[in-house]
């Protein structure tokens, strides 16, 4: 899906792949992250922000929810992390990175609600009284107040499969008299998602339907809730995005794919992020007149189309290729063409590491010119060592 762009405005991360792979620096089944261009990336979104006034927060499922690319972002300035989950919010704990939205599309599981709020998260979503309930019992112990997202779902919303939740904005005045009740939560945000979304026919990132219900609770909102709101407009943020979540009435964006330039835009046009990753593999073996490469790093939304082939880029080969159907395991991807054992296989397609069984290795100072691996991680953002040579 990126090749191409990846080609165009950050060839030294296809060399140094083509070089760690033929080294053996790492296997085939690799996420290669640029920490360097993820960096730059960051800091140009940061000052669109400040000029627009509007909080970051950045997502990291996507990139395996890397501790080291964390940590940089919060060196840069970045408010705090989305965890999307409670398994990616105790990473963060673990590696000491501060949480800023905690529950966003998974809601915190009783047994790990006393470890997170103890963090301190700055708000965390909710889309059920229950989860309000137990979370203001989880914070008595705590002797704290743990400010809440009301991630709102109205009837004209558009939903992801397996994402559906929300509370109405007609609830509000509900939601509203419970809140009264706890005294150890407060409400600090409201939320929908997907609020943003890439759209082919303008070619644009605009809002999305689900921005509707959003409106209608900020207006009911407004005047009833002491402090100001962080009002979250997710997905596809970016440079070019970040405007529109100024004009929207929203103070709170999240870029994930934005700070690696791999957002659907990011495709269509040139924008200011560059390509920040690349996918790994190795050719394993030729069948009749295909060629097969290690899987292992697919996702199903990723559109996977083109692989750039051989040992170094000048001499190196791009054709078609394709993962499996979705009713089978991605052991291998099938290229188009005969290829030679044991060559480099280079692809850049949509990701969401923590979704896969693949490895991520971090290379920092290719701006310098002096590319070095830095660590090895799993998945879920452990550091694995180097167990192959």
């Amino acid at each position: 899906m990126f090749l191409n762009q990846c080609l165009q405005n950050n060839s030294k991360l296809i060399e140094f792949a083509f070089h760690a792979h033929q080294q053996g620096l790492i296997l085939p089944d690799t996420y290669l992250l640029d920490l360097d261009t993820i960096t730059e990336n960051g800091k140009r979104m940061l000052n669109v922000a400040r000029q627009n006034e509007v909080k970051l927060f950045f997502m990291l499922k996507q990139l395996g929810r890397n501790p080291v690319v964390a940590r940089r972002l919060m060196e840069l300035g970045f408010a705090g992390c989305v965890a999307v989950d409670y398994k990616e919010a105790l990473v963060m704990i673990e590696n000491g990175i501060r949480l800023g939205n905690v529950g966003h599309l998974v809601q915190t599981p009783k047994a790990a609600l006393k470890k997170i709020i103890a963090a301190h998260p700055e708000v965390m979503t909710v889309y059920s009284l229950e989860k309000m309930e137990e979370i203001n019992r989880a914070a008595a112990e705590l002797n704290c107040v743990q400010p809440l997202m009301i991630r709102i779902t109205d009837d004209d919303a558009s939903l992801y499969s397996g994402q559906v939740a929300g509370f109405s904005s007609r609830q509000l005045p509900e939601i509203l008299e419970k809140v009264r009740t706890l005294k150890h939560v407060r409400i600090g945000g409201v939320t929908v998602f997907p609020a943003l979304l890439y759209s082919e026919k303008t070619q644009t990132i605009e809002p999305t339907s689900n921005v509707n219900g959003l409106l209608r609770a900020i207006a009911y909102l407004k005047d009833k809730v002491p402090g100001e709101l962080l009002i979250n407009i997710p997905s596809a943020t970016c440079c070019a995005s970040i405007p529109t979540i100024r004009q929207l009435g929203g103070n709170n964006g999240e870029p994930g794919h934005g700070l690696t330039g791999t957002t659907p835009l990011h495709k269509a046009s040139r924008e200011p992020e560059n390509i920040g990753y690349l996918y790994v593999s190795e050719i394993s073996h030729n069948y009749k007149d295909k060629a097969y490469c290690f899987g292992g790093g697919h996702y199903r939304r990723g559109h996977m189309a083109h692989v750039l082939v051989g040992r170094d880029l000048a001499h190196a080969q791009q054709f078609n290729i394709q993962a499996p159907d979705d009713d089978s395991i991605d052991y291998h991807f099938e290229i188009d063409h005969n290829c030679t054992v044991s060559d480099t296989a280079l692809m850049c397609f949509r990701a969401q590491i923590f979704t896969t069984r693949s490895h991520v290795a971090i290379v920092e100072g290719l701006g310098q010119g002096h590319p070095r691996i830095s660590g090895i991680f799993d998945s879920q953002g452990r550091e694995i060592p180097v167990n192959w040579e």
